[in-house]
């Protein structure tokens, strides 16, 4: 997906909607900006805490271990 944006004189550019929208961005979202070494720019949205990813690895009758075992 590709989109255009213009950097005003404040060094200011928004977003475009299909952008925030495929990367689920909302008001308060914080981003990081990576520039690499060709010119490439990276932009990373900080979006998730740790509740949201929490059981992400859970499998289906998987029991649950005590965190003192996860270190094993």
């Amino acid at each position: 997906m590709t989109a255009d944006a213009i950097l005003t004189s404040k060094g200011q550019a928004t977003i475009p909607k299909e952008i925030r929208e495929g990367l689920r961005m909302k008001a308060g979202d914080r981003m990081t900006f990576t520039l690499l070494s060709d010119g490439t720019a990276l932009m990373r949205v900080k979006n998730k805490s740790a509740m949201d990813v929490a059981g992400r690895f859970h499998k289906k009758g998987q029991k649950a271990l005590p965190i003192d075992e996860l270190s094993r």
